[in-house]
């Protein structure tokens, strides 16, 4: 079988995506999607989504890593796939757009080269000594350090990814450094791709989200710097939950092509 693509990054978190809006594609097994996104055998990428149809929105978003299991959400990939659905001709970059994802509905903005999405309200995270855990679409472990540079994210990742803290399916590991004042250093460990990764959108969510919660007068929005490129995470909250959150980035087109499966 011979497939389309086009591969999107948003601040070097790479994805392909693939125009499933006839569902020929729903079929794609775990250990296919692996190929595809696999960096010496494949087309290599973070991760793969499909873009369907889905009733009373303009697509809907079905995201895999790149083992080929399924997440409910991909922060940086909701980007890239609002702007593939743009150059599909899906919708047009000069009205709101809407689409769904296994964690809900969300909303877009395109702001010429950055593209702004809603996320899904968050409640607040769990405390722990060494860090917080917060569920934004997917679960991510936040820890502050003095030194992030000079970690060795796929050993120090991987060691806390599995902590029985987290369950059995594990959570993603984002190291974080304070800057000045809003502003912060992430590096991110990602369950599913086993690996650190240039940039983590949900990551960058839930740290924004637990810097307000553990620090006093945090002011929205919170520039996040990533090895790919900076981000921007936008929120709202009360004592009991984070709304109105919107994650801004960069979603930008990489190249197209065909491979056979």
């Amino acid at each position: 079988m011979q497939i389309s693509f086009k591969k999107y990054h948003g601040a070097g978190n790479d994805f392909v995506m693939i125009n499933n809006l006839d569902g020929e594609y729903n079929t794609l097994s775990k250990e296919q999607i692996a190929f595809i996104c696999h960096r010496n055998f494949g087309v290599g990428a973070d991760g793969l989504m499909l873009l369907n149809k889905a009733e009373g929105y303009d697509f809907g978003m079905r995201y895999f890593n790149s083992d080929g299991g399924e997440a409910e959400m991909c922060g940086n990939g909701g980007r890239c796939i609002v702007r593939f659905a743009i150059d599909e001709k899906l919708c047009t970059a000069d009205k709101q757009i809407h689409f769904i994802a296994a964690d809900g509905s969300h909303e877009a903005i395109v702001l010429q080269d950055d593209i702004r999405i809603k996320m899904i309200d968050i409640e607040s995270g769990i405390r722990f000594e060494d860090g917080m855990l917060i569920n934004t679409g997917v679960p991510h472990f936040v820890q502050f350090m003095d030194h992030i540079d000079n970690i060795d994210i796929k050993v120090e990742g991987r060691k806390k990814r599995w902590d029985n803290r987290f369950g059995p399916e594990g959570a993603n590991i984002n190291f974080i450094k304070e800057n000045s004042a809003g502003n912060l250093n992430i590096r991110t460990y990602e369950r599913g791709v086993e690996d650190e990764t240039l940039a983590c959108g949900t990551g960058c969510v839930a740290t924004a989200l637990v810097y307000s919660t553990l620090f006093e007068n945090v002011i929205s929005p919170v520039k996040l710097q990533a090895k790919g490129g900076r981000i921007s995470v936008f929120f709202r909250n009360d004592a009991e939950k984070f709304f109105d959150v919107w994650l801004q980035g960069p979603a930008q087109f990489v190249f197209e092509g065909k491979i056979e499966i």
